[in-house]
């Protein structure tokens, strides 16, 4: 099992420093004059000043806290307030009847259906 020893921002920063160095090393040939050695170091130099920016960059852009959401003005909900209704209870006047279907026998072996007033 491989540890990882680096963390994401510095090892993105490695990576844009190496890819700037070898960017910068091969756009600018180097002429006859030039020294071997300046080149190179001018080359390396380059490619670390950029990839430290690179890394600025991607660890400042990583680690930065989302904005507040927008505040909102505060209004007062209107509130409507009724009065309650007087409400006012009679008793019924008189008993309070109804109609019924009852048996009413003709004789001992006839009988029919009649409707009844029944009050209460």
């Amino acid at each position: 099992m491989r540890t990882i020893l680096s963390s994401g921002p510095i090892r993105h920063g490695a990576r844009a420093a190496l890819v700037g160095a070898l960017l910068i090393a091969a756009a600018a040939p180097g002429q006859a004059r030039d020294g071997r050695n300046g080149a190179l170091i001018g080359g390396l130099a380059a490619g670390v000043v950029g990839g430290v920016a690179a890394g600025a960059l991607l660890s400042g852009a990583v680690n930065q806290p989302p904005p507040p959401p927008p505040v909102e003005e505060y209004r007062p909900r209107r509130v409507v307030v009724e009065e309650p209704e007087e409400v006012v209870v009679r008793r019924p006047r008189g008993p309070v009847c109804h109609y019924e279907r009852r048996k009413v026998w003709l004789n001992e072996e006839d009988f029919t259906y009649k409707r009844v007033e029944v009050c209460e």
